[in-house]
């Protein structure tokens, strides 16, 4: 999946020590899309090459593409959205209102007449 947008948080990167033993990193951040009534996402990056490849900060326009995916945690289930690629300077589309949208030039359909008087077609109405 995909999203463009404005990125308009960064938290703070967080890490730990997998059971395992393996070192793990992971930062989240809010991008807001340009949308009539914008949404944001919280979306995050997992691997401490991975953060300093993507190199993302506040005020920065991208395309952001993520996977989604859900666990549970003491009967409760949280959503995962992780970002796998970054495009930056991805231009927003335009928001184009419903009665300005372009218009299909399809080819005119008459409708048969139905009114001729006298005609039997040998229907009983």
């Amino acid at each position: 999946m995909e999203i463009t947008g404005k990125i308009i948080a960064v938290l703070p990167e967080r890490g730990g020590v997998s059971k395992t033993g393996n070192e793990w990193k992971t930062q989240e951040y809010v991008l807001e899309t340009h949308e009539q009534y914008p949404r944001k996402i919280c979306f995050n990056v997992f691997g401490a090459d991975k953060i300093a490849q993507f190199n993302i900060q506040v005020g920065e326009e991208m395309t952001v593409s993520f996977d989604i995916n859900a666990r549970e945690y003491n009967g409760r289930w949280y959503n995962d959205i992780r970002a796998w690629k970054v495009e930056r300077g991805v231009a927003p589309a335009p928001a184009v209102p419903y009665e300005a949208a372009p218009q299909v030039n399809a080819p005119k359909v008459t409708a048969p007449d139905f009114s001729a008087q006298g005609e039997d077609d040998g229907l009983p109405f």
